[in-house]
Formats: C-alpha cells, sequence, structure tokens
C-alpha cells in the first residue's frame, strides 16, 4: 500500500478521534453524569408506579425531545426528567419553561404523527430528581404537570 495514503488515513483518523474524544470528556462533567443518573432514577421509579417504558431520549425530526416515552394503562406519557443537586433555585419542575415546554410539545407531536395520529390520550408528566451531596435522591411525579403547548393542536 502507498505509504503517503496510509499516513494520511492515519491523519484523518487521529483527527476524528481528538474530535470526538473531546464529546466523552465532556460527558464526563458533573452536571451531565448527574442528569443520567436522574434520569435512570426516574426509568425505575415510573417501572415502580406501573409506567411501562417505550423510549428513552427520543428526538423528532423537527427538533422536538423527550426524555422518556412511556405508557399509563391506556395514556400515552410523555415525561420529562429535571435533576437538581438542591433545591437552592427553586424545583427543578420551575425550570420546564415555556420554551421547553414548546419543544416537548414538538416532540409529542412527532411521535404522534410516527404512529399515524392514533385517536389516544396522552398527557406531559414532570419527573423531579434531587440528588443532593449527603442524601437519599429524592424523585417526585408531577403528573399532568402542563398541556399541549400552542400553537399545536391535536
Amino acid at each position: 500500500m502507498n505509504s503517503a495514503l496510509v499516513r494520511s488515513i492515519a491523519d484523518l483518523s487521529n483527527r476524528w478521534r481528538n474530535h470526538f474524544s473531546r464529546w466523552r470528556n465532556l460527558s464526563k462533567s458533573s452536571h451531565l453524569r448527574r442528569g443520567v443518573r436522574g434520569e435512570k432514577l426516574a426509568c425505575r421509579y415510573l417501572k415502580r408506579s406501573g409506567y411501562k417504558i417505550l423510549l428513552r431520549n427520543f428526538r423528532g425530526r423537527t427538533g422536538g425531545e423527550i426524555d422518556v416515552v412511556c405508557r399509563d394503562n391506556d395514556t400515552l406519557v410523555f415525561v420529562e426528567v429535571k435533576t437538581r443537586g438542591g433545591e437552592d433555585f427553586g424545583r427543578p419542575v420551575e425550570a420546564v419553561d415555556r420554551e421547553k415546554r414548546k419543544r416537548i410539545s414538538r416532540g409529542a407531536l412527532a411521535w404522534m404523527r410516527m404512529l399515524d395520529n392514533p385517536d389516544i390520550f396522552f398527557r406531559f408528566d414532570v419527573v423531579e430528581v434531587v440528588i443532593a451531596d449527603d442524601a437519599k435522591p429524592r424523585v417526585e411525579l408531577i403528573k399532568n404537570a402542563f398541556p399541549l403547548s400552542k400553537p399545536y393542536l391535536y
């Protein structure tokens, strides 16, 4: 094989490795690790509460995103998980502002389109997870936390 080609391939693979290693380092930051842990705790809590987890981290083509899509009996539930290290700056649910609700609503509508717009009940829940350094994590489910955001209709 041509040595120039081998060097070129090696150089290219090193550039890609360096590019993606930055993402690996970001994923090790404490707030992202706390978020992943909070999502796992939330899913465990939802399962114990009788929910059936369908998918985690759904991203719609239109930019919508859902942390957890699940089913509670005959109701499709779109769950936003908010994890915090404490409540110094308010409850985690307060971080689900208007823009975040719109993004979740867009994701929910994208999910419904994938199902061919079925005639089913759905709702939006929020799971608050507080992981303090010196205490056992606290998980709280807020059912029907908000309606489908305007201007979206279903």
